[in-house]
């Protein structure tokens, strides 16, 4: 019967303490698009992303029309000619995956720019985030955006 009565009164305790844990939930996405300064930098990451596919485009344009033309030129040409040829179009393709890598690869320029850019708003927003959940003392703070970053704040309960 005591071991009954103590298992009661743990259940019990333990029930108090879970309820008593406060949760949150916030938007880090609603939140950035109503932010002016996120905004622009977003707009100012669009417009060099466009840029830097503009450019790539043309290379890419280049480097087919170079294709097109040792094909229809082929004929005509010797074996040490079409070697050459070759060579200067594998060479021009290498040197366009490369560009691309510079511009969009995981340490890119464009990379790069949004670190800038727009990681001192997400750091702003965090902090800020921090700061309401020791204020509030929520023990779980989730975000329910789009997946860009989890805000997830576990509380040591002890």
């Amino acid at each position: 019967m005591k071991k009954l009565v103590l298992s009661i009164v743990a259940i019990i305790g333990l029930a108090f303490m879970v309820n008593a844990q406060k949760m949150a939930f916030i938007d880090t996405e609603y939140i950035m698009d109503n932010i002016p300064a996120y905004k622009a930098a977003q707009n100012q990451l669009d417009q060099l992303s466009s840029q830097y596919q503009k450019e790539l485009e043309s290379i890419h344009a280049d480097i087919e029309q170079m294709y097109k033309d040792f094909q229809a030129e082929s004929v005509l040409l010797s074996d040490d000619m079409k070697r050459k040829r070759e060579d200067v179009i594998i060479t021009k393709e290498k040197d366009y995956k490369t560009l691309q890598r510079k511009y969009f690869g995981p340490s890119g320029d464009l990379f790069k720019k949004r670190q800038g850019l727009v990681k001192p708003i997400q750091d702003d927003i965090f902090t800020t985030v921090q700061d309401i959940s020791n204020e509030g003392s929520y023990a779980i703070i989730f975000d329910k955006a789009g997946g860009t970053t989890l805000f997830l704040q576990i509380r040591n309960l002890i």
